[in-house]
């Protein structure tokens, strides 16, 4: 099994460049960036077009609490954020994660971090939002546009990653372990077997009933994929669907990821 984000958080102080001011909320301009996410379609610096690391976006979450969660393809970082005077603020306290990140990608976490912590201005015409920090401007959209959230009924979600605390892992292979919910009913497969069971919902939570199983014998990494699986499909979970991912998590924090199999 190989750990794919295996980090834990870091809390440590940074000095907001220059601003000493607590972060506000509950503006009325704070309230058109809050609750929305950004994904980056363009980057230009010193009016030229930078070219980011490849299968990598900026990723801009204005989270309900009044914090900022941003990535650039590696480690995301995260703070408290005010969005007065059409400035981002960060606040001194910044969380980020501690994943080994080499080349490109290890330079783009420190050039993103740089930008923000430099108090850019910012703009919103509609779904599009501009930052800008002296010569550089990231452009991006409202990830509602470019992903616009999957029905949870009807599609095939693939396992992508386990999640126990703060690290998520991968098994070869895990893409063959899927599930369908349609109403009350779940289908799926752990990989190995295949199996059936009754699910109930409420706002944000999934109860699955025991499931039912075939008796095909599983070895090896198969039947450790299995019995994760068939842990996290147990009881009380929440569920989350955001763009083309699912994430379901138990009360301790555990759980599964799952990816929409085109």
């Amino acid at each position: 099994m190989i750990a794919l984000a295996g980090a834990s958080l870091l809390l440590f102080s940074v000095a907001a460049c220059g601003h000493d001011a607590a972060p506000g909320a509950g503006t009325a301009t704070e309230a058109t960036l809050i609750g929305k996410t950004f994904l980056s379609n363009a980057v230009t610096e010193n009016g030229k077009p930078k070219q980011l690391a490849p299968g990598t976006r900026v990723r801009l979450q204005f989270t309900d609490d009044g914090k900022l969660v941003a990535d650039a393809g590696c480690n995301s970082m995260q703070a408290k954020v005010s969005t007065n005077d059409s400035k981002l603020t960060l606040d001194k306290q910044i969380t980020q994660t501690l994943m080994g990140c080499l080349g490109q990608l290890q330079s783009q976490d420190g050039w993103l971090s740089g930008v923000l912590r430099a108090t850019p201005s910012w703009k919103l015409d509609g779904s599009k939002l501009d930052l800008t920090a002296g010569s550089t401007t990231i452009s991006l959209t409202d990830k509602k546009v470019v992903e616009p959230d999957l029905s949870i009924d009807g599609t095939k979600w693939a396992l992508s990653s386990v999640i126990t605390g703060q690290a998520a892992s991968h098994t070869a292979g895990s893409e063959k372990a899927w599930l369908t919910l349609s109403g009350e009913r779940v289908t799926g497969s752990t990989g190995c077997n295949d199996f059936q069971g009754t699910v109930a919902r409420s706002t944000g939570k999934l109860t699955f009933g025991e499931l039912a199983t075939t008796r095909r014998a599983c070895a090896g990494e198969p039947a450790k994929l299995e019995s994760q699986l068939l842990k996290g499909l147990k009881g009380d979970v929440t569920y989350q669907v955001d763009g083309s991912t699912l994430k379901l998590r138990s009360s301790s924090g555990d759980g599964l990821d799952f990816t929409a199999q085109r």
